[in-house]
């Protein structure tokens, strides 16, 4: 594994049922960075971040955290056992408790703590800093929350305890554009504290704002991988990677 990377695959291979999902995934997610998976739809983005989570188990192939296997022939641990480690996943359904608060939400998230009073004040004030939103809506049920609002919970709930990565699955799926500005604000807030994130994403624009690396699956592979400002600026490798102009989503 490389000195710099804090999450490494290799070989990756991974079975749903019947169905041969991943083929052989290699890449690499450097520390203190924004790493984007990119790709079309059904190319094997979400699986890959659930394989990493042991929410489903590599069938070959090897998951590397901070250079100890966590998934595949080496070790596998379980999904509880991961999360201990410092990896926080935000599903791309939010994996929200609609009938509870916001401040109910967050509670449960941070699992050292009996009452809000127990949690890290200095964190929470900080994740209020990055999503006002939260605190003004912080004794409304979440299931009233907007859309945006409730990618704003799911990614504070990741982040209320000290995480060492965090995997988000297409925040900005169904969001209006001014309220993915807004994400997209917040989480350079966040880039800046040198979280390191690995971000799943169809929204380009978004993509070049925030990434630093990229990785880019097909059919259950990665066909690319780099720089993300070097994609950024190769329309024709766009154009055969992802079908589409990162251009033409300014």
């Amino acid at each position: 594994m490389s000195e710099q990377a804090i999450l490494k695959l290799e070989g990756v291979h991974t079975h749903i049922g019947a169905y041969h999902i991943l083929h052989g995934v290699d890449f690499e997610v450097p520390t203190g960075q924004v790493t984007m998976l990119l790709g079309r739809n059904g190319a094997g983005k979400t699986t890959t971040l659930r394989t990493i989570m042991g929410l489903w188990q590599a069938s070959r192939g090897h998951v590397f955290f901070d250079g100890r296997a966590i998934g595949g022939e080496k070790g596998r641990l379980t999904t509880p056992d991961i999360s201990t480690l410092g990896i926080a996943y935000v599903p791309e359904n939010m994996g929200i408790f609609s009938d509870l608060s916001v401040r109910e939400n967050i509670l449960l998230a941070a699992r050292k703590a009996r009452s809000v009073d127990d949690i890290d004040t200095q964190r929470l004030e900080w994740l209020f800093g990055l999503f006002p939103a939260i605190r003004k809506f912080w004794l409304y049920p979440a299931g009233k929350l907007s859309g945006g609002q409730k990618q704003m919970l799911a990614i504070c709930r990741a982040m209320i305890e000290p995480r060492r990565l965090l995997l988000i699955d297409e925040p900005s799926k169904g969001l209006a554009p001014a309220i993915v500005q807004n994400l997209i604000a917040a989480l350079r807030e966040l880039k800046a504290t040198q979280t390191t994130v690995l971000l799943v994403e169809q929204n380009f624009s978004m993509a070049k704002a925030l990434g630093d690396r990229v990785a880019v699956m097909d059919d259950g592979r990665i066909v690319h991988k780099g720089e993300m400002a070097e994609l950024a600026q190769d329309e024709s490798l766009q154009q055969r990677l992802l079908g589409l102009s990162l251009g033409a989503h300014q």
